[in-house]
């Protein structure tokens, strides 16, 4: 039995099976056995110890989506910065099984450039199964330098572990505020546009319809 020719178009025109989707690369995320990041922000300054210990939970499944945020990418890919226009930037990163076997920490390191030098933000001490961390309370029209390395575990003296050279992005954080503010300002213009339109037009309409003397109406004096 042959089918009709309409059933022959659509299975023409049908778009092809879609693909299975790519599952998470290894390493953006933490284990599912870590529920938590410990990090420490360490104090300005040369010293290495000091800062308190905190947690923070994952953000699993985090989705970028534009133009509420910009992703910037680090040269050799495994850091990104997700700039939010709340002032907020998530900072994620991956390793490969085998690389994450081997550290113990990672260190991250923050600068902002000044008028004539750069300037340190945070200084922060994460744990090996952190995969992310959150920036708040980022100043628009900055541009910033978040640089992350990863700490090898604890060698003898004489096998010294080579730390792993850092990843780097940069980025600027849009004026958020302002753009609000310059949207807002040309939605109330546009609107008081619109309104002073229908007013001269009721003005005009008024003066031609209602106001106009009323000529060429037959006297009393043609009466008989």
């Amino acid at each position: 039995m042959r089918a009709p020719p309409l059933l022959l178009l659509l299975a023409v025109c049908a778009p092809p099976p879609c693909d299975a989707a790519a599952p998470t690369p290894p390493g953006w995320e933490p284990a599912a056995d870590a529920p938590w990041c410990p990090y420490k922000v360490l104090p300005e300054g040369p010293e290495a110890g000091g800062g308190r210990l905190c947690f923070r939970s994952p953000a699993r499944g985090f989705g970028c989506l534009a133009p509420a945020c910009a992703v910037h990418a680090s040269a050799g890919g495994s850091l990104r910065a997700s700039v939010l226009r709340n002032g907020t930037v998530l900072l994620q990163w991956r390793l490969a099984p085998a690389e994450a076997r081997r550290v113990r920490a990672f260190a991250l390191n923050c600068s902002w450039r000044g008028a004539y030098t750069r300037f340190p933000c945070d200084r922060v001490l994460l744990g090996a199964s952190c995969r992310d961390y959150l920036l708040t309370d980022v100043h628009d029209s900055v541009r910033y330098r978040l640089c992350l390395q990863p700490l090898p575990l604890r060698a003898a003296p004489a096998a010294a572990a080579v730390p792993e050279p850092a990843e780097c992005v940069e980025f600027t954080a849009e004026p958020a505020a302002m753009q609000e503010i310059v949207v807002a300002m040309t939605a109330v213009g546009g609107s008081i546009c619109v309104m002073l339109v229908v007013i001269c037009l009721l003005v005009a309409y008024i003066t031609e319809n209602l106001m106009r003397p009323a000529f060429g109406r037959p006297g009393l004096r043609g009466q008989p």
